[in-house]
């Protein structure tokens, strides 16, 4: 005997494979079992768009910030020749140019499951992800040629003030477009729009840098602005280090071990359930999904194996932020001297 909650149902005409999940057992009911918080599948897309939204607004408005900060830079550099300012500039506007894979993803993310794509469309923000880590390395080798090319053939910044005002400028679009990338990226779980920030972030310290190389220059030292370039060079490799790992993680479905952890210390405290089997998270764009093996007295009914099942469920997800399904599989205790009741799967399973 075993029971399971949000199993995907696929009906004739049903272009919404999976929909059926969480507390929608096709019974016909809402499943809200007393708690009175209606964590139903409804309430449940609309917080998954709400943040769908909130990702695209961020996306806009840092663009924009963005984009009028690289504009007014490229004025600059057009104005000075200064290598290091180029160089920035050239990584801000590949920054903002970022917002738009990560646009397309969003709204592909907004999109329901089909029979074909039956978890959906959130792995767009992945690949998302990818597209930004490839911008970034494509603009620390263009700013490292670049500058390369200067040590080879230094030539005098013209306008040094204005570099040093246009650095600032630089410094404080990043900043602003960094911390509200990262405010909503970390409230509606996209690693993303996170790492677009940090990526942000690093320019605007590469953005001060670029006033060593003013005040090289002031100086006379030619050497300082392409020196100058080639350390952004190195701070934009760094980002990409930083940003590979988080993006490729969520490529191959890392998350948290401490969601785990409590995921599994919510499931001990519900009751009826005795072990805490297979568990298993995954992030589809900014949301997650659990599938879990819950184990339970061997000579309970059907009934109440599902009735635990599901509380199970809703302890899941109460306790883990921006899960928005389970599929909770109720196993039953063995007895002794009885066969392991997955004993017929053992030849599909054994690698």
């Amino acid at each position: 005997m075993s029971a399971s909650t949000s199993a995907p149902v696929h009906g004739k005409g049903d272009d919404v494979t999976g929909h059926r999940n969480a507390h929608d057992h096709g019974h016909g009911d809402s499943h809200d079992h007393g708690h009175g918080d209606g964590h139903d599948h409804g309430l449940r897309l609309d917080c998954a768009l709400e943040s769908s939204a909130r990702g695209m607004r961020a996306l806009w408005v840092s663009l924009t910030a963005l984009g009028m900060t690289a504009a007014i830079q490229a004025v600059v550099v057009v104005l000075s020749g200064s290598v290091a300012l180029l160089g920035d500039t050239v990584h801000n506007t590949a920054d903002a140019l970022t917002a738009v894979p990560l646009g397309i993803a969003f709204v592909l993310g907004r999109r329901a499951a089909t029979r074909r794509f039956t978890y959906g469309y959130g792995r767009a923000e992945d690949l998302a992800g990818i597209a930004i880590v490839l911008t970034i390395a494509a603009s620390a080798v263009l700013a490292g040629w670049t500058a390369v090319q200067r040590v080879i053939d230094p030539r005098p910044i013209d306008h040094v003030p204005i570099v040093a005002v246009a650095a600032v400028i630089g410094f404080l679009g990043n900043e602003w477009v960094a911390r509200y990338r990262i405010r909503v990226g970390r409230a509606i779980g996209s690693a993303a729009l996170v790492t677009d920030g940090l990526h942000a972030r690093t320019d605007g310290y590469t953005s001060l840098a670029v006033l060593l190389s003013a005040g090289g220059a002031a100086l006379g030292w030619h050497l300082a602005d392409p020196l100058v370039g080639l350390a952004i060079t190195a701070a934009i490799l760094l980002v990409l280090r930083d940003a590979a790992r988080e993006v490729f993680g969520r490529v191959l479905d890392a998350v948290d071990p401490a969601l785990v952890d409590r995921a599994e210390r919510a499931l001990r405290n519900v009751p009826g359930v005795r072990e805490v089997g297979e568990l298993r998270l995954r992030w589809i764009g900014h949301r997650l999904r659990a599938e879990v093996a819950v184990v339970v007295d061997g000579d309970v009914s059907a009934r109440q194996a599902h009735h635990t099942a599901v509380e199970a469920e809703h302890a899941l997800l109460h306790a883990i932020p921006r899960l928005t399904a389970a599929l909770v599989h109720a196993d039953p205790a063995t007895a002794p001297g009885e066969a392991d009741p997955h004993l017929a799967l053992a030849h599909h399973t054994a690698l």
